[in-house]
């Protein structure tokens, strides 16, 4: 039987995010959290380049990076069995979760605290 791939969906900021997937591998799934591996402030720059450069949020988005960036995510959202978003995370981790659910496959919400 193949193994189960979780995707996992956070906070670039939260550093408890390779912690639970290191977890979650010991029990024998395929983790993607690899979108981790930027750093936390990933978001910000890449925010403040695209302010330097003169963009604006829709070209941003539409530049090389942030369609990269996008590919990325969904490519290995799209392949996931499952999707689990760990609290706190902002609204793309809330769309990302609701992709996977739209398409069928299982959502989780952890909240360690309330």
């Amino acid at each position: 039987m193949a193994q189960k791939v979780i995707y996992l969906i956070g906070s670039l900021k939260n550093q408890k995010i390779p912690v639970i997937g290191n977890q979650l591998r010991e029990l024998g799934f395929e983790v993607f959290d690899d979108w981790f591996s930027p750093g936390p402030e990933a978001d910000s720059f890449w925010r403040e380049y695209e302010k330097t450069r003169g963009s604006t949020h829709q070209q941003a988005l539409n530049n090389y990076a942030g369609q990269h960036i996008y590919a990325f995510d969904k490519y290995h959202i799209d392949r996931a069995d499952i999707g689990i978003l760990i609290m706190p995370a902002g609204k793309s981790g809330h769309l990302e979760l609701g992709y996977i659910i739209g398409r069928g496959k299982p959502g989780f919400i952890l909240f360690e605290e309330e």
